[in-house]
C-alpha cells in the first residue's frame, strides 16, 4: 500500500496562512529562505489585501505546502507519490527532489506575475457542480466566442467541473448550467482564467525561464495533474510545470491513477481540505486526511500504519 501527498491549488489560500508556520522550525526555515530569495518579507504575502494578487497567492501556497511536507519528513515520513493541483505541482516537484525550493520560488513569482499581467481584470474561474462533463462541454460550445471566451479548466470529480474565461461568458454558462440541473455554479476566488488556451502566451514565456533552471529526475513518483501520468524525465517535468497553467487539470483521473497504483492514503498538505473531500469519493476503503486541523501524532500513526502494509 502507498501514500499520496497532494498539494492544493488557488482557492485554498487563507489570510494569515503563512503566520501559522512560525510555530515550527521547518516553517520558520521556509519563511526565511523565501524572504531571502524574493527580497521581501514573506510574511507580508498572506494578508487579505496581499492575497488579491495572483503572485502572492501562488507563493503562499508553495511556501505553505513545502513547509507542511518538511515537517512530516523531519519526523521520518516520506511520500510514495506526490501530485499537485495547478500551482500545487511546484510544491510537489520540490518534495520530489526535482526542483530546488529557491528555484521554485523564483519560477512561481514569475508565473504569478505573468498570469496577472495577461488578464488583470474581467476574467476568472467558476465551479459547476452536479452536471456530467459532457453536458458542461456542450454548454461551453454554446457560449464560447472570440469576444466572450470560456473554456473547460478543471475536471475535479465526476460531476464537478471548473470553467475559465471572461466574467460575462462564465455568467452565461452558469445560467445555462442551473437550467440544466446544476446544484451550484459559483465563481471562485481566482482572478485569472487558468488552465485554458488563454494562458498559452504566458506559459511560453515561463517555459523560456525554465531553460536556466536545473530540473532533476524525481526521487519520489510524481503524478502530473494535467495528464494523470507518472513523469520521470527532467524534460517531462519541465514541460509539465511550465505549461500546466494553460492545460486542463484532470484531478479526477489523477486520483484514479493513484488508487489504481496502490495508493490507499491520501494526505492533503496545507492549506485547506478541499482535495480531501474529492479524494474520499474515490479512496474507499482507503483513507483521506488533511494536514490542516489534524494532530501530528495522528498523522504519524496513519503514515506509519500505511508504510507497514508494504512489508
Amino acid at each position: 500500500m502507498s501514500s499520496l501527498w497532494a498539494f492544493p491549488g488557488q482557492g485554498a489560500q487563507q489570510p494569515g496562512m503563512l503566520h501559522a508556520l512560525v510555530d515550527s522550525s521547518e516553517g520558520r526555515e521556509c519563511l526565511e529562505q523565501a524572504s531571502a530569495v524574493l527580497g521581501q518579507d514573506a510574511l507580508a504575502l498572506d494578508s487579505a489585501a496581499a492575497l488579491a494578487s495572483t503572485r502572492a497567492v501562488q507563493l503562499c501556497l508553495l511556501i505553505s505546502g513545502v513547509a507542511g511536507a518538511r515537517i512530516l519528513m523531519r519526523r521520518g515520513h516520506r511520500p510514495d507519490f506526490v501530485s499537485g493541483l495547478s500551482i500545487g505541482a511546484y510544491a510537489a516537484a520540490v518534495i520530489a527532489g526535482s526542483v530546488s525550493f529557491a528555484d521554485a520560488l523564483r519560477l512561481v513569482s514569475l508565473r504569478g506575475e505573468l498570469m496577472q499581467q495577461a488578464y488583470p481584470q474581467g476574467f476568472g474561474m467558476t465551479a459547476i457542480l452536479g452536471l456530467e462533463l459532457g453536458t458542461v462541454e456542450e454548454l461551453l460550445v454554446q457560449v464560447n466566442s472570440p469576444e466572450q471566451p470560456v473554456y473547460l479548466a478543471n475536471i475535479n470529480a465526476q460531476a464537478q467541473q471548473v470553467i475559465a474565461g471572461s466574467h460575462s461568458a462564465m455568467q452565461q454558462v452558469a445560467a445555462l448550467a442551473r437550467k440544466a440541473g446544476a446544484g451550484c455554479a459559483k465563481q471562485l476566488a481566482v482572478s485569472v482564467p487558468s488552465h485554458c488556451p488563454l494562458l498559452e502566451a504566458p506559459a511560453t514565456e515561463l517555459g523560456n525561464a525554465f531553460a536556466g533552471v536545473k530540473v532533476e529526475p524525481p526521487t519520489t513518483r510524481y503524478l502530473s495533474s494535467s495528464n494523470a501520468r507518472l513523469l520521470s524525465k527532467p524534460d517531462q517535468l519541465r514541460d509539465d510545470l511550465a505549461n500546466n497553467m494553460c492545460r486542463v487539470v484532470d484531478w479526477h483521473s489523477t486520483l484514479r491513477t493513484a488508487y489504481e497504483r496502490g495508493v490507499r492514503l491520501h494526505l492533503e498538505l496545507p492549506p485547506g481540505n478541499v482535495l480531501t473531500g474529492l479524494a474520499r469519493r474515490l479512496f474507499e476503503p482507503g483513507q483521506a486526511i488533511a494536514f490542516e486541523g489534524a494532530r501530528l501524532d495522528t498523522l504519524d500513526a496513519m503514515l506509519r500504519q500505511e508504510a507497514s502494509r508494504d512489508f
